[in-house]
């Protein structure tokens, strides 16, 4: 009789082999249909996280329901290997997104933020050229700016100063409130005369909407700030995956102890180690 542990291990890894069929089929069609570069980065994690599901879930139901030994002990290094990684990886996202936060301005419903105020590892990410260009042109395509325009083309200067803007929308699609340029619409802002700026995000400034501020520095101040909102949600939800892991894992070593035991008896039909 197959005992307890193994039918666990055998039905949790049912439930992800099952899961695995629809995230590896978007992974396909994201293959197929991808139109940018944008959704072309996305493909390829999909696949990989989809095949890579389905094969260590096909592992352990075989090994755990079959009592095939070997296969559960590949299905249990894996296991174990992951669990390490998501481990290291979780305090990894803690450390790096310690550090960064919008300044408020006064009179201002939104904020604006500084590069050197994040994590040195997150601003050489960013700072890198190559890295920086990619990116640029998924804020470009994902129309960023574009619905920033339309959403608030008709506030006078004041409405627009009380606007609660999202960290990529303030750092992107207008000028730092260190420029002084003079408000027209929320992507058409007029420069002083002199054009003497303290700050070297009021030179990069453009008016063109393929321009704005997409080279700033505030820029790349916003999008950290939006990735460690986001690692930070991840990172919570990593550490419930990992309890989840550990006892999946625990389980599973209770199965493996089984296949010995039975293994070393003669029981499980024609499987052997």
């Amino acid at each position: 009789m197959v005992r307890a542990s193994n039918n666990l291990v055998g039905l949790l890894n049912l439930v992800t082999f099952l899961l695995s069929i629809p995230i590896l089929g978007a992974g396909i069609w994201l293959a197929q249909k991808a139109s940018n570069d944008c959704e072309r980065y996305l493909e390829k994690p999909v696949i990989v996280i989809g095949v890579f599901l389905m094969l260590v879930s096909l592992a352990g139901l075989i090994g755990s329901c079959c009592r095939v030994s070997w296969l559960l002990w590949i299905y249990l290094l894996v296991m174990f290997l992951l669990i390490v990684i998501l481990f290291c990886f979780t305090i990894f996202a803690f450390v790096v997104t310690n550090k960064g936060a919008g300044e408020a301005l006064s009179g201002k419903g939104y904020k604006e933020y500084r590069l050197g105020d994040y994590s040195n590892w997150l601003q050489k990410r960013v700072n890198n050229t190559k890295n920086w260009n990619k990116i640029k042109s998924c804020l470009i395509e994902s129309k960023v700016c574009s619905s920033f325009s339309d959403k608030y083309l008709n506030d006078t200067v004041e409405r627009f100063y009380s606007e609660h803007l999202s960290s990529l929308q303030s750092g992107c699609c207008k000028p730092s409130n260190d420029c002084n340029f003079t408000y027209v619409s929320p992507t058409v802002w007029n420069k002083p005369a002199d054009g003497v700026y303290t700050n070297p995000d009021c030179s990069s400034w453009d008016n063109s909407s393929s321009v704005l501020c997409y080279d700033c520095h505030s820029c790349k101040a916003g999008l950290l700030d939006n990735i460690k909102s986001d690692w930070k949600k991840v990172a919570i939800v990593n550490i419930v995956f990992l309890i989840f892991l550990i006892i999946v894992y625990s389980i599973g070593c209770c199965a493996f102890r089984n296949n010995r035991h039975d293994n070393s008896y003669g029981y499980g039909g024609g499987w052997k180690r």
